[in-house]
C-alpha cells in the first residue's frame, strides 16, 4: 500500500517535464501555496472534468495565492494534446515512471467496481509556502472535487 502523506509532512520535491517537455519543480513554487493533484489518465471523462474544473477556477485560486499542478503518468505529448483539446490552463506534468505519484501516496492498490488492482489513486495535496503539506485528500471524486476543495480552503 502506498504511504500516504499527512498535514505537517514535508512535501517530496519533484522535477517533472510539462506538456512542452520543460522541467517543472515543486521548489520553483516556494513562497506560494501549491495544489498538486494526481489523476490517472488524460483525455478520460473524469480526468477531463477535473482538469476543466481546475482551469475554470484558476483565476480564483491564483488570487488566493495558489498555483495548480496536475500530475499523471501520461507522456508530455499526450498532455499537450489534452491541454489543446480542452483549452486547459493548469500546468500538467508527466510522471511516467510513477516516482512522484508513489512518493505522494497517489499510486498503489485500489478497488474499482469490486476489482482490486494497482494504479493511480486520484488525490490532491495542498503544499504551503514553506513546502509543508497543509492538506492531503485521497480517493477523491473527479466531479465536484474542485468545488469541495475551494470550500475546504475557504477560497
Amino acid at each position: 500500500m502506498a504511504e500516504r502523506l499527512a498535514p505537517g509532512d514535508t512535501a517530496p520535491d519533484f522535477t517533472l517535464p510539462d506538456a512542452d517537455g520543460k522541467p517543472v519543480s515543486l521548489s520553483d513554487h516556494r513562497g506560494r501555496k501549491v495544489i498538486v493533484y494526481f489523476y490517472p489518465s488524460a483525455m478520460t471523462p473524469g480526468c477531463t472534468k477535473q482538469a476543466c474544473d481546475f482551469t475554470d477556477n484558476l483565476d480564483v485560486l491564483a488570487a488566493a495565492g495558489y498555483d495548480v499542478i496536475g500530475v499523471s503518468p501520461d507522456k508530455p505529448e499526450k498532455l499537450a494534446k489534452f491541454r489543446e483539446k480542452e483549452s486547459l490552463k493548469v500546468t500538467l506534468v508527466s510522471d511516467p515512471d510513477r516516482t512522484t505519484l508513489t512518493a505522494y501516496g497517489a499510486f498503489g492498490e485500489k478497488t474499482n467496481y469490486g476489482k482490486t488492482y494497482t494504479g493511480v489513486i486520484r488525490s490532491t495535496v495542498v503544499v504551503d509556502e514553506n513546502g509543508t503539506i497543509a492538506h492531503a485528500f485521497y480517493n477523491v471524486r473527479a466531479t465536484g472535487h474542485v468545488a469541495k476543495l475551494l470550500r475546504d480552503l475557504g477560497v
